[in-house]
């Protein structure tokens, strides 16, 4: 049998077997046109092209057809030689840059038989100022070089710091804080939970809350390509964005480097949004150690390479006076038996550290069995851990936890040519993650007071006790597992005009589990702070005993409490995702192309939870008993996910330096776990047995979310190395996810139990045109501006956002009324965004990561009932009688100006050593973002009515008022939200400084 003939049955038997285990990625290849041509610009049939992988010897080879073309598909990325030769002309070499996930076009003038020329169209390594225009692709695709990533500054060193250079995206806030260092990133006006990530085609998407799951250091990344608009049909599991990284390999060269990073208290600015003067100033020391190495094993044939980075943070929270003072008082009131089952607070530190380190680890060997078969195999990890996480200003430490994260994958790759013009690729990988959260105290009790939440940190609900994560946002888990199993194969064949490609993606993710707590509770809930009660002690003496659950009016400043029992907060699914597509490139003309082709995608076991499907929520038969005909039966995984996509690339004349695109195509993409998290934990809480659980529904109707997205866009590249860009993109996104809450005779009969049901009805609409402007001077200058102007509406309840799971409505009676409808929480009219790097004499390089963006909305919320849906919490504030609507404030906007000024001082031939130092919001301007107070009975100056706002109490009785006379007087700004998930990204650091050094060869 045959090499080629034993490796295509390899291939087959391999997914036979395989196919029932599989995860779903998209391609990192890229594809490269080369169009030879004479001196007078007629196209060469017959001439032979031969490119090479520089530094690795990875050769193909192919002859041009009869329009003078020779495609090459699905190849690394990385810097080709280019060798061509014809009969009756002399043979020509250069060299190319094939990106990841791009369709670079390279022409080629052959001369005289006589001459022989060679071309060096580098000059330096490539960057984000120097792709090629791809004027045979409509995908509208930012690619971030390994070069880029070293020379500008990077505030955290993660995935949003690098995505957010592309039109289109923007930074958001993490949401979820077992991700707090990884953040997130905006596509289209959504909340950035909607976004593929693909690591070597190996997914990395979080199937629990959305966004990305592992991180990787910038030290292991080649290229990083952002797509925002009219992908391929090999993209999947998205309707925001996708981001494609490539990691980077070794060479027959060894190569390699060692860098260090110091962050101290005393280059740091004070969190002026947390802790303004006269408060204490935060502590705060940050150190990363990297190192790389890569090289031959065995030259030819077996290379390797390796990155390491370890991080050293110590973050900590600064009580503020009034901090201090309240939890004092605290003590005196647990000491005079005041508080129920406490006796005594231990000593109250006045800061409190939050040591967070972790170590990111890749390694990857590449493997050249022959000229027909390459091989490469990746392993990375990820691990870290906090101590008092989610710890915040006005709580004490027992509210803390210890956080522990562990998160690994491994890859395995070949490419395969079956013939000179046909290709596979398989990819498998398998990756994990376990996460886990353990407080610091487990006493059962839990103590509210309103300094807690206050108008510096709007998240927390918990003064002292065993938090229980609820908060204001969500309940955190303490627990998440997620197991994946990936089987992926891509089959590429290019004849006469048509390059088609086709492929098979099936996800195997035995575990997707996690645990909301479930431990027994009492909280009581104090409408005063301890310092009043100290001040007035009989007032607790005079509660009644024992103490309501709601507030009584009669006991004014007497606590509520609640208890909750013992339940099972456990949630796990086994589940399965199969994608299948088909496209053609067809070159129609030598200057128009059409990409077309097909999506189908499904899930198995979507709505199965713990073995169970919602046939087994004990709120779906509480409901039917009370004869209510809101829910008629289960949800069921969706079938119908077909997804076109057309896209049309037009040169005009052939251009290499102008094209013309447009495109439509369907995106669909499953919501995340986090969304009805509710309705599984009680199917659990059924099989107990006990009725605990808590009374949320699916809708039976569920439709996959889908955005509907349109684009054309006009680039050209200059003679004199400027490059425009002007892009316009719409999306429309259908079947959003909303929660309904239903309380007893609104909606639902009297004596039906409250329930929460979670639909698929939402709509929103985004709209933006980007214009990009670059500039490349040799190698002293090069500059990208981004310029985006974008609209972006939902219909939501007291948060606009798209696509994710956040989005409530105002009144169940009536889901899409008047103020209902408005931007999304990630609006931004106006971005700008400036990338530059500039050579300077004595060998010294500045560059800058510069962000401009215009306000983005806020909601202002009220816990009141105006509406009169018998719901509390998704009401928004009555000022003057007039109801405010959705996202109808607007925060501050943000500016912020990073900067590095470095210097290479060459020790030897190839040894380079580079001290820097990078500063960050260099201007130390106060970024709130759109973190504002959003509920208007927590404002430092009470309001005189939470339901129907019309002065500002000057007094503690409201005796003495100022009225309300503009909405502006509403605005506060909150404290940095960023800071209690991670690093904040649209609230904004203040001032920091950075020194580094680096040692490269």
């Amino acid at each position: 049998m045959g090499r080629a003939t034993c490796n295509a049955f390899l291939a087959i038997w391999t997914c036979a077997l395989l196919l029932p285990l599989a995860v779903v990625g998209q391609s990192v290849q890229g594809r490269l046109l080369v169009a030879v041509e004479d001196s007078a610009g007629g196209r060469i049939a017959g001439a032979g092209v031969t490119i090479t992988l520089e530094k690795l010897g990875i050769s193909r080879s192919a002859n041009t057809d009869e329009r003078g073309e020779a495609r090459f598909e699905s190849l690394p990325p990385g810097t080709y030689a280019i060798a061509v030769h014809a009969s009756g002309f002399g043979e020509k070499t250069s060299r190319v840059a094939v990106s990841v996930s791009s369709q670079a076009t390279f022409a080629v003038i052959l001369g005289p038989e006589s001459l022989k020329q060679t071309i060096q169209v580098r000059d330096r390594g490539p960057s984000l100022a120097s792709q090629p225009v791809e004027t045979t692709s409509a995908t509208i695709n930012t690619v971030v070089t390994a070069e880029d990533l070293d020379e500008i500054p990077l505030s955290a060193r993660s995935f949003a710091n690098i995505a957010y250079l592309a039109p289109f995206t923007a930074p958001v806030e993490p949401s979820d804080p077992t991700k707090a260092r990884i953040t997130a990133v905006s596509f289209g006006g959504s909340s950035g939970l909607n976004v593929d990530l693909s690591v070597d085609g190996g997914d990395n998407n979080d199937d629990y809350i959305g966004g990305f799951l592992q991180n990787y250091s910038p030290e292991a990344m080649q290229e990083f390509a952002v797509r925002t608009s009219q992908f391929g049909a090999d993209t999947s599991h998205t309707n925001g964005g996708s981001v494609v990284i490539s990691t980077r390999r070794g060479s027959d060269e060894w190569h390699g480097s060692g860098a260090y990073y110091y962050r101290g208290n005393a280059l740091n600015a004070r969190n002026a949004l947390d802790n303004p003067e006269p408060n204490p100033k935060q502590p705060f020391s940050r150190q990363n150690a990297v190192g790389t190495v890569g090289g031959p094993i065995k030259p030819g044939k077996l290379w390797f390479f390796s990155s390491y980075e370890y991080i050293h943070e110590n973050a900590s929270v600064a009580y503020s006076a009034n901090s201090l003072s309240e939890f004092n008082a605290l003590q005196q009131l647990a000491a005079g038996g005041f508080l129920p089952n406490v006796n005594s607070i231990g000593a109250i530190p006045s800061s409190v550290l939050q040591p967070y380190r972790e170590t990111l680890f890749s390694s990857r060997v590449d493997w050249r069995q022959s000229a027909r078969s390459q091989w490469f195999a990746r392993g990375s990890l990820d691990r870290n851990h906090t101590k008092n996480d989610l710890l915040q200003q006005g709580a004490l430490p027992s509210t803390g936890a210890t956080t522990n994260s562990n998160y690994y994958s491994a890859l395995l790759s070949q490419q395969f040519q079956y013939a000179p013009a046909t290709l596979g690729v398989l990819t498998l990988e398998a990756s994990g993650f376990h996460h886990t959260k353990v407080r610091n105290s487990t006493i059962g009790e839990a103590f509210d007071f309103p300094f807690t939440a206050n108008f510096l940190t709007t998240s927390g609900l918990e003064t002292f006790g065993d938090n229980q994560f609820a908060t204001a946002i969500t309940a955190f888990p303490i627990a998440r597992d997620q197991q994946k199993y990936q089987f992926r194969y891509d089959v590429s064949h290019s004849r006469g005009k048509h390059a088609l490609r086709l492929g098979l993606n099936f996800i195997h993710e035995p575990v997707l589990r996690g645990a909301l707590s479930g431990n027994p509770e009492t909280r009581s809930s104090y409408p005063q702070d301890p310092s009043f009660y100290v001040a007035n002690p009989a007032v607790l003496g005079g509660c009644p005993n024992p103490l309501p659950s709601s507030p009584d009016p009669n006991f004014p400043d007497c606590p509520t409490e609640n208890a909750s029992g013992a339940s099972d907060g456990s949630f796990s699914q086994s589940i399965q995702r199969l994608g299948l597509y088909a496209e053609d490139a067809w070159r129609v003309t030598r200057s128009f192309t059409v990409n077309a082709g097909l999506r189908y995608d499904t899930t198995f076991g979507l709505f199965v939870a713990s073995g169970h499907d919602q046939a087994a929520n004990p709120a779906l038969a509480a409901l039917q008993t009370s004869g209510s005909t809101l829910v008629s039966g289960i949800p069921h995984d969706y079938r119908k996910a077909f997804a076109p996509r057309v896209g049309i690339a037009y040169a005009p004349n052939a251009s290499a330096t102008t094209v013309f695109r447009a495109g439509v195509g369907l995106y669909y993409n499953d919501l995340a776990q986090n969304g009805w998290v509710d309705a599984f934990t009680a199917v659990n809480n059924f099989n107990l047995q006990n009725g605990s659980g808590p009374s949320a529904l699916i809708d039976p109707n569920y439709h996959t979310p889908y955005a509907l997205t349109t684009s054309a866009g006009f680039e050209h590249a200059f003679a004199n190395n400027w490059r425009v860009n002007i892009t316009y993109e719409h999306q429309q996104g259908v079947h959003q996810y909303r929660r309904y809450e239903y309380s007893p005779g609104f909606g639902i009969p009297a004596n039906a139990p409250a329930v929460s049901l979670f639909r698929t009805d939402n709509r929103s609409i985004y709209n933006g045109l980007a214009l990009q402007l670059q500039h490349r001077f040799s190698n002293r200058f090069e500059v990208t501006a981004n310029y985006v102007l974008s609209h972006a509406t939902t219909w939501g309840a007291t948060v606009g956002e798209l696509f994710d799971y956040v989005n409530g409505v105002s009144s169940v009676l009536n889901p899409f009324g008047p103020g209902d409808h408005g931007p999304s929480g990630e609006d931004i009219r106006h971005r700008f965004v400036l990338v530059g790097v500039l050579q300077l004499p004595w060998k010294f390089e500045v560059s800058t990561l510069s962000q401009f963006e215009s306000a983005r909305p806020f909601t202002m919320s009220t816990p009141a009932d105006v509406n009169g849906d018998g719901v509390v919490g998704n009401d928004r504030a009555v000022v003057n009688g007039a109801e405010t609507s959705l996202d109808q404030f607007r925060g501050t906007p943000f500016y912020q100006v990073d900067l590095r000024v470095s210097r290479n001082i060459a020790l030897g031939e190839r040894l380079t050593l580079r001290p820097f130092v990078e500063f960050f919001n260099l201007l130390n301007r106060q970024n709130p973002g759109n973190n504002f107070v959003p509920d208007i009975s927590a404002l430092p100056m009470r309001v005189n009515d939470i339901a129907n706002a019309t002065a500002f109490c000057l007094n503690a009785g409201c005796t003495q008022t100022r009225p309300i006379t503009s909405l502006n007087q509403l605005r506060v700004p909150a404290g940095a939200l960023g800071d209690f998930f991670g690093p904040g990204t649209t609230v904004g650091i203040p001032f920091a400084a950075q020194l580094g050094i680096r040692l490269s060869f």
